[in-house]
């Protein structure tokens, strides 16, 4: 069977400013590596932003807080859907959720609990313990491209931290002066297959990537923008090249950790075009809203895509 899905990589640049693009769930300190001075962003967070995009417009995903019958765990939601669209095969229940088609899941339904209501008759569900590996992954722990020093942010509030306080509490974080994130991921043919998904998926989850990081407007993140989407096409399947997380570099007469803006660096594009000349890349399409970076990626292979 000929896969409908071109296996390809994702690069997604974005920057933040003044912001904690992925905070640790534990500490709310921003994840970063001691050693390189990077900050880094989850695979977890990119699919949390994705996912909460879906559901602004309206598109049920399967992972979610805001399910029809509130927090519950994999089963019973993979059996509620079962219900609300009349169908036994627990398959396709789940393909019919983009997020699933997208980063795959898991259904843990076991033999003795796979019967249910439906139209008051009792049915059989098929399928129901199974688990579709997602055709698109992100690098679980994403390093920016340039150096940072965090910086440490107190704020004090009126609210006592304790009934028995006398005044508001005081906290203690640190910030992110200034980063270009930069996103990897992969596309699978072969996974796609059994997810289900389709090319309409790959263009919705493009719009949600640039959209989501664009559009946030919680404290941590509201200071954050979409810079360069990048999908690096192969011919073949079974295609892959090395170090293409390493294919876009900043210059900058700065050192890294004094860099504010994109008015302090240049893009250096040298490697990404030098991979137009191997026979395994059929094309690079590339979507951003900077005139100075559509100057720059002009040449065979490259193409400009809309979202």
């Amino acid at each position: 069977m000929e896969n409908t899905i071109e296996k390809s990589e994702i690069l997604f640049l974005f920057e933040s400013k003044y912001t904690i693009p992925n905070g640790d769930p534990f500490t709310g300190e921003q994840r970063y590596d001691e050693e390189t001075k990077k900050v880094l962003v989850s695979d977890v967070r990119i699919k949390r932003y994705v996912r909460d995009y879906f559901e602004l417009l309206g598109k049920r995903i399967f992972i979610t807080e805001n399910s029809p019958i509130g927090k519950t765990d994999v089963k019973k939601m993979v059996k509620h859907l079962a219900v609300e669209q009349k169908q036994v095969d627990i398959r396709k229940v789940m393909q019919s959720m983009i997020d699933v088609r997208l980063f795959g899941g898991i259904s843990t339904i076991e033999k003795k609990e796979s019967k249910v209501k439906i139209d008051s008759n009792d049915k059989q569900l098929i399928n129901y313990h199974l688990n579709i590996t997602g055709p698109t992954q992100f690098a679980l722990l994403n390093p920016s491209l340039n150096k940072v020093d965090m910086r440490l942010h107190q704020n004090t509030s009126v609210m006592l931290s304790k009934a028995d306080n006398e005044q508001g509490s005081i906290a203690t974080t640190t910030v992110v002066p200034y980063a270009i994130n930069q996103i990897q991921g992969w596309i699978n043919p072969f996974s796609a297959e059994k997810s289900g998904l389709i090319k309409d998926d790959i263009n919705d989850l493009f719009k949600a990537m640039w959209n989501s990081i664009n559009n946030i407007n919680t404290r941590s993140k509201s200071n954050q923008s979409s810079v360069l989407l990048l999908q690096i096409v192969y011919k073949e399947p079974t295609d892959k090249l090395y170090g293409t997380d390493r294919l876009v570099n900043i210059e900058s007469e700065k050192e890294d950790e004094q860099i504010r803006s994109m008015e302090d660096y240049n893009f250096n594009f040298d490697k990404l075009k030098a991979i137009t000349k191997s026979e395994k890349v059929k094309e690079i399409r590339f979507y951003t809203e900077i005139e100075e970076i559509k100057k720059q990626l002009i040449g065979d292979k490259f193409t400009e895509m809309t979202l």
